[in-house]
């Protein structure tokens, strides 16, 4: 692998911000910028050899400074959503930044996507690191974080997430990329195909706040066990949680198991592109882009509703008032390690 490094222009407050071009022996590369430690680019052959870009994002450091929808970014301290944004840890309740109408989402007005991370180039990658200061979106405990990305020959990207503290905290890193297998410029992902190696749901009320149920995908428009078209149960108004999300929006429960697992696979038959996705985490939050309104993104290709979706690995939403949930809790002298795999192929 290949590793060069340009500069992706300045934040408002003048840092520089740096893009990573890692590119393999065939020709396939992935681009990944300081700025929020975010995948940038992510561009494979498709089934005629031609190199597409499969990931939405911008071309200048000011647009992922002012759009939203955390196109590419590692998000954290705590990705998804925290109700009412208050947890009790310890005894002690921690008041959040409320940034999703009454709730807390993605770690804040300022996440981990929003800030300028450290970078190490390394034989096989690049290590972002970062240390997120005691009370920082009021989080407790000094985190240092680390985020490796590397890609391989085979097209494989592997994002190996690693958190220390020095106090109790709480912790749930992903990454927030928007992928559309035709190309971030062929416009919706409707009819690309899905699988998800999941048979049940976590129940959200209308805020997107889980509830503590899990919920069978077995004859609901959430059964994507058997591949199918993303779109094809997408609008069903008659199921109340696809009504709450306006569309998927939902995290899916994966199967509990140690080490690195295969979760989904997700397949464009226009280009033929095949995206086989692993993690060691126990959810994934499926999102079809119900919220994209239409920024410009790269090549000034307009980001309509439902141009990509995304795979975001996780614990649970709101998994800190739900002991039932897998807990994101990292205590002092524990060592937070988690990993996250998409693999592209032809099929």
């Amino acid at each position: 692998m290949q590793i060069s490094r340009s500069s992706f222009g300045k934040t408002k407050d003048g840092q520089e911000v740096t893009c990573f071009h890692l590119e393999n022996s065939k020709g396939a590369y992935v681009n990944i910028l300081d700025y929020g430690a975010t995948i940038q680019s992510i561009v494979v052959p498709d089934h005629t050899g031609k190199l597409v870009d499969v990931c939405l994002g911008y071309d200048s450091a000011a647009e992922y400074e002012d759009n939203g929808g955390h196109l590419g970014g590692s998000i954290g301290r705590y990705g998804n959503r925290i109700g009412k944004a208050e947890f009790i840890l310890n005894g002690k309740t921690y008041k959040l930044a409320k940034n999703n109408n009454q709730n807390h989402l993605h770690g804040g007005p300022t996440g981990f996507d929003r800030r300028i991370w450290q970078y190490e180039i390394v034989t096989d990658g690049v290590v972002f690191k970062r240390v997120s200061p005691d009370g920082e979106e009021h989080y407790p405990g000094t985190l240092t974080v680390a985020v490796k990305y590397s890609f391989d020959d085979d097209n494989l990207l592997t994002l190996d997430y690693q958190a220390d503290t020095d106090q109790d905290t709480v912790v749930n890193l992903t990454n927030h990329t928007y992928f559309n297998l035709n190309g971030a410029d062929s416009g919706t992902m409707l009819n690309q195909f899905l699988q998800l190696h999941s048979d049940k749901i976590t129940e959200m009320d209308h805020e997107s706040i889980t509830t503590g149920k899990y919920l069978p995908v077995e004859n609901t428009p959430f059964d994507f066990r058997q591949p199918k078209k993303i779109g094809a149960e997408i609008d069903d108004d008659t199921n109340e949680q696809i009504r709450f999300g306006k569309g998927y929006d939902h995290n899916f429960v994966l199967t509990e198991s140690k080490g690195l697992n295969e979760f989904s696979v997700a397949y464009a038959t226009e280009s033929g592109i095949q995206m086989t996705s692993q993690t060691t985490m126990p959810g994934v939050q499926f999102y079809s882009g119900n919220f994209l309104n239409g920024m410009l993104g790269k090549n000034d290709m307009a980001y309509q509703r439902r141009s990509g979706f995304c795979l975001e690995t996780q614990y649970f939403p709101n998994s800190l008032a739900l002991p039932q949930f897998p807990s994101p809790v990292l205590k002092k002298g524990q060592h937070y390690h988690h990993v996250t795999t998409y693999g592209f192929s032809i099929r």
